[in-house]
């Protein structure tokens, strides 16, 4: 199989570089890091990808039971690494794909060399002693929403996910990008996002990382920031100065910046 042509893989940047591998997080795709790329493209090599189901990865890649858990994700990111011999690379995640960087390292510890969690959540559903920012019954309904009226579900939740009222063109991106998804592929990746329960991974980390959350966001509270740096032993925890899920779009430059710092760090 052609992984690059299956992944949408585009390689860009320093040749020589450390590579930087940027994963996009549910209803989205690579293009969602066109405003990290310039930060990163004169020192990295700089990979990005969609995953089957989203983007222009190749749709006849699916498959319901590879993609029902972070697993079938996480194999996508190890077998990318391979056919492009990526070694210590450094993992960028934007929100459950944050988990799957963490799943990804460890099934393939020579690929994976550094962490970057941008709004992690191991755990969308509030646990005894754990808030995740839902209810059982707020996923229930959120995912019956979605599976009965995708467009529709999209249309309402896209920006609350964007946060940034003010900002509407934000949101209407998000729409967009969600509504581009083929809707029996999305209810997959949600169920298995939304459903998903990664807080006994975070313990397997062993590798630099660092952890950016913002001051609001609806989907991943500051709450769960804090519960993902004290679970990682020695990651570094950065709280953004931006609101809502998204900030690599709504706040860019403070997103970069905290990168790049971390980056130069692993030097």
């Amino acid at each position: 199989m052609d992984i690059g042509r299956r992944n949408n893989v585009n390689v860009i940047g320093n040749p020589r570089g450390r590579a930087v591998v940027l994963a996009h997080g549910f209803g989205c795709d690579q293009n969602m890091w066109r405003l990290t790329v310039p930060a990163l493209v004169e020192e990295y090599k700089v990979v990005l990808f969609d995953y089957v189901g989203s983007g222009r990865a190749d749709p006849s890649a699916f498959s319901e039971d590879r993609y029902a858990s972070l697993d079938g994700y996480a194999r996508d990111v190890v077998e990318v690494c391979e056919a492009f011999d990526l070694r210590d690379a450094v993992f960028v995640g934007h929100s459950v794909s944050a988990m799957t960087g963490v799943l990804a390292a460890g099934m393939a510890a020579e690929r994976i060399g550094a962490l970057v969690m941008v709004a992690p959540s191991p755990r969308y559903i509030d646990d005894d002693g754990y808030r995740g920012g839902f209810s059982a019954e707020d996923i229930d309904e959120l995912l019956a929403s979605l599976e009965s009226n995708y467009l529709g579900w999209s249309a309402a939740m896209a920006p609350v996910i964007m946060g940034n009222a003010d900002r509407p063109e934000l949101g209407e991106e998000l729409t967009n990008s969600f509504c581009a998804t083929d809707p029996d592929m999305a209810r997959v990746f949600a169920r298995t996002t939304f459903l998903s329960d990664s807080r006994n991974d975070l313990k397997t980390v062993r590798v630099p990382t660092l952890v950016l959350e913002c001051t609001q966001d609806v989907i991943a509270p500051r709450e769960v920031g804090a519960f993902v740096h004290r679970a990682i032993p020695g990651s570094t925890l950065v709280t953004l100065d931006a609101t809502g899920h998204c900030p690599h779009l709504s706040a860019p430059e403070a997103t970069n910046e905290a990168i790049t710092a971390f980056l130069a760090g692993l030097r």
